[in-house]
């Protein structure tokens, strides 16, 4: 019989996992100082809460535009290249970056195509790099893996805005060198994982078209808890998500600079990678739809918190409940994913999956930015925060399969 501490000393003896793991903790951090340069940078140089909202907006199109294609490529050609690639063009789009400092009357301009740039290439290695996670690691040590791989997002949402908004103080070029670096060794890491044997055959890829294409919706359309799930987070983070104000909180509520910037960023992540490394351990095994419904309450009730806070030391706590909140439900949601979907559809799911994520993160940005221009910051996040509560409420009603599951999936 397997312990807990016996998955995880399993999971970190394979060097393939330990490579991917890596390379998931380099692209965030990259990602993450990115995004910390350009909300600060384009903040600077335009102060309009609505740019900062119009940058998820930015990079949520590309997800509309290429979402099925990219789970189809997912599904068609080897994974570990096309999220290695993907990868790499995010570091050149980073480098990219160094020309808003040489031209600055185009800063604005560049800021938009780079957002869009990263976000299409996003929306590539999105897909790919989860649905190689099955193929990686044995089938029991799966909802671990997932965890720790979430874990990896966490860390790196720790301390790599933190360390963007460090760096940024010294000199924005070092953020855009650094960060293009870490895109660049993360590719390479990705290019070192290898696959375990499949338990079952995998089916050869089909012909390309509409019907292939949809595959991926349909599936989940058939599966009521997994619809449930991943709509659930769709709609609580469209209305909850507050990220896209940490600019304006940190320079006019918070009375921060840069730095304090990194720490808000780097609020939720505190307590995700509490929780992640929690459920590696202790993976939730009962009573799974109720406690998804009620990590989601708890992120909604955290936003208010945040949303009327004008402490930094209170709007710290009340952003690592929220992101501590969200891992849950992100364990939950990637688990019914991956664990009741067959490897030759892994990608076409994923990426349909990676539209509701990138619809709640980018959406929502936008979502926050068009109201506190109109409202104003503080009610924007709190209506938010309600908004979310109620989502609960409707799910729990319009979902009972949802909040009736007791087990994982095939547990």
């Amino acid at each position: 019989m397997t312990t807990p501490d016996n998955d995880l000393s399993r999971l970190w003896q394979l060097k393939s996992f330990t490579a991917f793991w890596i390379a998931r903790l380099f692209t965030i951090s990259g990602y993450q100082m990115l995004c910390v340069a350009i909300g600060w940078h384009l903040y600077d140089i335009t102060g309009s809460a609505l740019d900062l909202g119009l940058i998820g907006l930015v990079q949520f199109l590309p997800r509309v535009l290429f979402v099925l294609p990219a789970g189809d490529v997912a599904d068609r050609f080897d994974r570990r290249r096309v999220a290695a690639i993907m990868q790499l063009l995010q570091g050149v789009a980073a480098f990219a970056m160094l020309f808003a400092l040489i031209l600055p009357a185009y800063a604005r301009d560049l800021i938009f195509v780079v957002s869009f740039l990263v976000g299409a290439a996003r929306t590539f290695e999105f897909p790919a790099s989860q649905a190689m996670l099955p193929r990686v690691v044995p089938r029991d040590l799966l909802p671990s893996a997932i965890a720790l791989s979430s874990s990896a997002v966490q860390v790196a949402t720790i301390a790599a805005p933190a360390l963007g908004g460090l760096v940024y103080a010294l000199g924005t070029s070092v953020v855009y060198v650094l960060t293009g670096a870490l895109y660049l060794t993360a590719s390479v890491l990705m290019l070192r994982v290898s696959f375990i044997a499949s338990d079952a055959p995998i089916a050869p890829p089909q012909k390309s078209g509409l019907n292939t294409l949809l595959a991926g919706v349909r599936f989940i359309k058939s599966k009521p808890a997994i619809l449930g799930a991943i709509s659930l987070d769709l709609f609580a983070v469209l209305l909850g998500g507050a990220t896209a104000l940490l600019p304006i909180y940190a320079k006019d509520i918070l009375h921060t600079g840069p730095w304090g910037l990194g720490i808000l960023r780097a609020a939720p992540a505190v307590g995700a990678l509490a929780m992640g490394a929690w459920l590696a351990r202790k993976p939730i095994k009962n009573r799974v739809g109720k406690t998804m419904f009620s990590a989601v309450a708890v992120f909604g009730l955290a936003t208010i918190v945040f949303g009327v806070s004008t402490s930094l030391p209170l709007s710290f706590v009340a952003l690592a409940v929220l992101g501590a909140s969200d891992m849950i439900s992100m364990v939950i949601r990637g688990s019914f994913v991956q664990l009741e979907t067959p490897d030759e559809m892994r990608g076409r799911v994923s990426a349909v999956n990676s539209l509701f994520i990138g619809a709640s993160n980018q959406l929502g940005e936008f979502e926050s930015g068009v109201v506190a221009a109109a409202l104003g910051p503080v009610l924007s996040v709190v209506t938010g925060g309600v908004g979310t509560l109620i989502v609960v409420g409707l799910w729990m009603k319009w979902f009972p399969q949802l909040a009736q599951q007791d087990k994982m999936p095939g547990s």
